[in-house]
Formats: C-alpha cells, sequence, structure tokens
C-alpha cells in the first residue's frame, strides 16, 4: 500500500514512510506522513531550529569607543 507524503506529495510505501507526531499534554497537534528524503529534511530543519545561538564574542581590538 503506498498513500503520499504530506510534505511533496509523493507516493511512498508503508515500510518506507516515517510519520512524526506534535503532542503538548497528551493530545496530538500536528501529524505528517512523510517519504525519506522530507523526513531527512525535517530532522536537519529540526536541528537548526532548536540549536542554541551561539556566544557572542567581543573583539577588544576592534570596538569603538566613544566617550
Amino acid at each position: 500500500m503506498s498513500d503520499s507524503c504530506d510534505a511533496c506529495g509523493s507516493a511512498v510505501e508503508d515500510a518506507l514512510a516515517r510519520t512524526v507526531r506534535l503532542s503538548v499534554d497528551r493530545s496530538t497537534v500536528d501529524e505528517q506522513r512523510l517519504c525519506p528524503g522530507c523526513f531527512a529534511d525535517w530532522i536537519d530543519r529540526y536541528g537548526r531550529e532548536m540549536q542554541s545561538e551561539p556566544d557572542v564574542e567581543i573583539d577588544e581590538e576592534n570596538d569603538i569607543i566613544v566617550d
């Protein structure tokens, strides 16, 4: 059996499909059936969005000082 990927619309066999569920307090908010390529993109995007911002480094030699 094959249904379509919710992201790109291409047909994907059940054995290859991945389901991503977003739940809050045990209630499903969103559920997506994804093909392997779209799932890999989703994982990459999740990793980028969830990582913390890098610390700001101060370059004391190039700072502008205004008195």
